[in-house]
């Protein structure tokens, strides 16, 4: 019986969000802790541990899972430290496997760290030695040269809105066993986009990002095809490897590999244009709200909770109160202060609160309101995709017609449970605020009238232009003009 090692290290940061990400913001699983609450989930860990279970001849060797419960700021570096250091000791300590299966997201970051996944992959390489190593990824990762290097194959989620997670780790673990099993030989290609994409085009079903995905997924259904799959970054981690990437694994085929991740790069050059957020101003937003019939939803993408925003942003609310929307709003803010002085009131209390730039107060000046406090409560609630939620304490505020959930902590404001789960239905209101780009669209498509990218400040902005980037790979599009790719837009 051959012996395959899981490990699962995830964060997706916002650089340019100042709360920085600490030790005790992650879940911590280890040995077959790990297994047991795991494999139920729709992530790609459950999805790998299914493919092994279903083998029969496979041992799985748990070792260590850290992931955030929310997107954040950068990682305290000795927070990150230790993290990478109870990994590998857990690596160390199984080390005598034939093969890895490793889970991250992919856009982590230290404070003073651009590539801690390079770090733990090439630490789970030295202590294993030359066996195969899998690692699957978000397409959203920041992948450096040395993730490249320590790994048989990269492979990526195919969908955005991400739906695909188990699916993900189940095609991580067969390329695996490919390898281990069936003698596939790895020959893989890199080629780098000077590209960072945003919009609508990348939502998988309807746009141009998801021709390109259905490319990878016939590479990877073909004879000899192992893995394929596009990386457009986070462009909200600001690292030197920020940037797209084309991944492509071929079984003993260098030259095809590399043909067809060209291929891919040239497809995304060409339509990079289509890869820019089409965002609406705040004050036209709150007019085609207002002329709604049915649910409106508002995506803050600039505040996304979900890609590493504090979600203390006060401005669609600061926005729906100028413009005199007079219909009920639900929106999510990050308020810790608020909402101390909320339990510290009561339910049924009325008081005035300064409400949001309570972390980014550069962004975001705090409004003043008079609000009645509905409900309290711990904060804790399960995602839909079954890992659990810890928003802290929590109170729900009312002001006039419109409702806040007001949390101590980060959480994703992305599907409907944060909300159901502290008694807000957002069908019974007629504008609902998610703090997401478009990881929403999957709850709150088929319920929504219509649906808004609304252009506010934040740090992560869609509006990438008004950011404040150091690191990342430059000249870049859309950041620069006449960016010239690193390879032949012919061909050959």
């Amino acid at each position: 019986m051959k012996r395959v090692l899981i490990a699962v290290f995830k964060q997706e940061v916002g650089s340019f969000n100042p709360k920085p990400t600490q030790f005790n913001d992650f879940e911590i699983r280890r040995g077959s802790a790990l297994i047991d609450d795991l494999r139920p989930t729709n992530t790609t860990t459950g999805g790998a541990i299914e493919v092994f279970t279903e083998r029969g001849n496979i041992e799985i060797v748990p070792t260590y899972a850290a992931w955030a419960r929310t997107t954040g700021g950068l990682v305290v570096q000795q927070d990150l430290d230790r993290l990478i250091d109870e990994l590998l000791a857990e690596v160390h300590a199984n080390a005598q496997v034939d093969g890895a299966c490793i889970s991250m997201h992919g856009a982590m970051a230290g404070a003073s760290e651009g590539d801690p996944e390079g770090r733990v992959l090439a630490g789970i390489r030295e202590a294993i030695g030359d066996v195969p190593i899998v690692a699957n990824l978000d397409l959203h990762a920041v992948v450096s040269q040395r993730m490249v290097d320590m790994t048989d194959a990269l492979v990526l989620l195919h969908t955005y809105p991400h739906v695909d997670m188990r699916q993900t780790g189940r095609r991580s673990a067969k390329v695996l066993l490919e390898i281990m099993e069936g003698g596939a030989k790895p020959t893989s290609a890199r080629v780098q986009i000077p590209l960072l994409a945003r919009g609508d085009q990348l939502i998988t079903t309807t746009g141009k990002f998801g021709e390109a995905l259905a490319v990878c997924q016939e590479i990877e259904a073909s004879e000899g095809g192992l893995a394929a799959g596009i990386n457009i970054g986070n462009p909200f981690t600001d690292t030197p490897d920020l940037q797209s990437n084309i991944f492509v694994t071929t079984d003993n085929n260098p030259e095809r590999a590399e043909k067809e991740a060209l291929r891919l790069a040239r497809f995304m050059w060409q339509h990079r244009a289509l890869f820019v957020a089409d965002l609406t101003s705040l004050e036209d937003a709150v007019q085609l709200a207002e002329a709604t019939d049915g649910l409106t939803v508002f995506s803050d993408a600039a505040d996304s909770t979900a890609s590493g925003a504090s979600g203390d942003s006060n401005a669609i609310f600061c926005g729906l109160l100028e413009h005199n929307y007079s219909k009920k709003a639900l929106l999510p803010l990050v308020d810790a202060p608020a909402v101390s002085k909320a339990h510290a009131a009561g339910v049924g209390a009325t008081l005035t609160l300064d409400l949001g730039g309570s972390i980014d107060p550069e962004r975001f000046t705090p409004l003043s309101l008079e609000v009645y406090v509905q409900t309290l409560s711990d904060g804790d609630f399960t995602y839909e995709g079954g890992l659990p939620a810890e928003a802290g304490r929590t109170a729900v505020l009312i002001h006039g017609q419109h409702a806040i959930l007001a949390t101590e902590h980060i959480a994703a404001s992305v599907g409907l449970r944060i909300f159901q789960a502290h008694g807000l239905e957002p069908t019974d209101y007629d504008l609902v605020v998610c703090k997401s780009p478009n990881g929403f669209r999957i709850h709150y498509e088929a319920l929504a009238a219509r649906i808004v990218a609304v252009d506010v400040p934040g740090s992560t902005s869609a509006n990438l232009k008004s950011l404040p980037y150091i690191q990342c790979v430059r000249p870049i599009f859309p950041l620069d003009e006449e960016v010239v790719p690193p390879f032949s837009l012919e061909e050959v």
